[in-house]
């Protein structure tokens, strides 16, 4: 899936992507691929997938 970053702290190392659905997913640094720095509205890819506390992407990739 694609989306956009909404917001990402790097001292907290979390944030928000919006995806393409118009969903808000929890993306932790430990799923970016190569750990690289997100900033917003930076375009991604990425799983989504249902997590213990809601949407959560994994396998982020910037483009």
């Amino acid at each position: 899936m694609k989306g956009k970053v909404k917001f990402f702290n790097m001292d907290k190392r979390f944030g928000f992507i919006t995806g393409d659905d118009g969903k808000d997913y929890f993306v932790h640094l430990s799923q970016v691929v190569d750990q690289v720095a997100l900033r917003e509205e930076d375009e991604v890819e990425f799983d989504g997938s249902e997590g213990d506390r809601g949407l959560v992407a994994n396998n982020v990739k910037k483009e």
